[in-house]
């Protein structure tokens, strides 16, 4: 039985402890399990399911507002991972509700059948916001770029959807009770990051492919003393209960207020984007930093792996790493940052194909930096595959540690 995606928080927010034991395995029966392993792709639908009841955190989560904190725990930095295995940690079961970029397909080199169902979902889906598109934010340094490196997220840098669905503890043999919950566990972090501190309950039906496609709505205003919760603003658009002042949807009101929310993601992203801690209580910012280690063991150093790569090409002055992610803008924001990768793709870099394909956000992308410059495409699928051949970009595929590791010396030997 899948809960609705926006009761998950509700309905895990009665657990006093922050770090189950081992005896919630007992909660997860066998039989469960091997439903949720089974289970299609298409169950972990792409958000914006709006016939869904809005439910909210209750404040047992123990969520701190923003702080000025600066400095947090080395072991939350991007490049900082454990290599011991700790106390096993299986959090109670929850209902899955985010969905993420699909599971990899099996050829090294040939376009194959695979992220159909989730290609078919983003192409159903319509969003619905009409505002006017600001150009890409760009640097003095883009025209300095000898080549720009295009990534997939899930199951290229972070294993996350396999996780949710056990096809990971199948394949490489791990205790699927262990990894479905802490794939459950992962994603309730970041729904609870995405809607207490970047306004996804206010902006789930107001998609955007990159943060500053409404700043052009954007007065400027200052938003020092602007009260949030209280301007009127609906996602839904301008529904009666809150009175004329809200505006109909697309209207210059309602559109500025829109932009002011993805102003206000983008301060809290660049503020916290090496400091995930300072938006998380003491006891949730420890509950990360334990997961983060749990999901290293269980994944065998998966993000490890991929970070000496990101990190390589980060070092270099004449390359750019560029994120593409069919996860929607705001909770994919708030998974770059528990991961640790807020310092590897500053917000301008980050764009989400919900809305329009891959190779659209491809064209947006090569519109950005220009045809000079050479990209090279690194995921796990088919839908960036084709996007890469029609843009006519050497396609990296990504389906086990090994291509990772090659992809390191690839990179070390300046093929790539």
């Amino acid at each position: 039985v899948i809960i609705p995606h926006k009761c998950i928080l509700q309905t895990s927010s009665t657990n006093a402890s922050l770090i189950p034991t081992s005896s919630a395995i007992a909660n997860i029966p066998t039989a469960a399990v091997s439903s949720i392993s089974n289970q299609d792709y298409p169950t972990y639908t792409i958000l914006g399911q709006s016939q869904y009841q809005a439910c909210y955190p209750s404040s047992s989560f123990g969520v701190t507002g923003q702080t000025n904190s600066d400095a947090e725990s080395t072991t939350l930095a991007a490049a900082t991972y454990q290599t011991e295995k700790p106390s096993v940690m299986v959090p109670a079961a929850a209902a899955p509700r985010l969905s993420s970029d699909p599971s990899p397909s099996p050829s090294l080199t040939q376009t194959t059948p695979s992220k159909d169902a989730d290609d078919q979902s983003r192409k159903n889906m319509t969003g619905k916001n009409r505002g006017k598109r600001k150009a890409d934010a760009s640097s003095s340094q883009d025209s300095e770029l000898e080549r720009v490196f295009l990534w997939d997220l899930d199951e290229t840098i972070i294993i996350f959807h396999s996780l949710l669905t056990g096809s990971y503890a199948q394949k490489y043999g791990k205790d699927p009770t262990v990894v479905i919950g802490s794939g459950l566990t992962m994603e309730e972090m970041i729904f609870e990051v995405a809607d207490t501190h970047l306004f996804f309950n206010d902006l789930e039906e107001c998609d955007q492919v990159h943060v500053e496609d409404v700043a052009s709505d954007d007065n400027g205003q200052d938003l020092s003393n602007y009260s949030f919760s209280t301007d009127g603003f609906s996602g839904s658009g301008g529904s009666g209960s809150h009175g004329s002042s809200v505006g109909v949807q697309g209207g210059v009101d309602w559109m500025r207020k829109l932009a002011f929310r993805y102003r206000k993601v983008r301060e809290i992203y660049d503020k916290h984007k090496s400091n995930v801690g300072g938006l998380l209580s003491p006891q949730r910012k420890e509950a990360l930093q334990r997961l983060r280690a749990e999901i290293e063991v269980l994944t065998d150093s998966w993000l490890g792996t991929a970070l000496k790569s990101l990190l390589l090409i980060q070092s270099r002055k004449n390359c750019v790493n560029v994120l593409i992610t069919t996860t929607q803008l705001v909770p994919a924001l708030a998974k770059v940052l528990l991961y640790g990768l807020g310092e590897i793709f500053p917000i301008e870099n980050i764009y989400s194909a919900t809305k329009i394909g891959k190779e659209s956000c491809f064209e947006r992308i090569v519109s950005r930096f220009g045809k000079k410059v050479t990209y090279v495409v690194i995921g796990d699928g088919r839908d960036e595959e084709i996007a890469a051949k029609q843009h006519n970009m050497p396609f990296w595929r990504i389906t086990n540690h090994g291509d990772l590791v090659s992809l390191h010396q690839a990179l070390e030997l300046d093929f790539l």
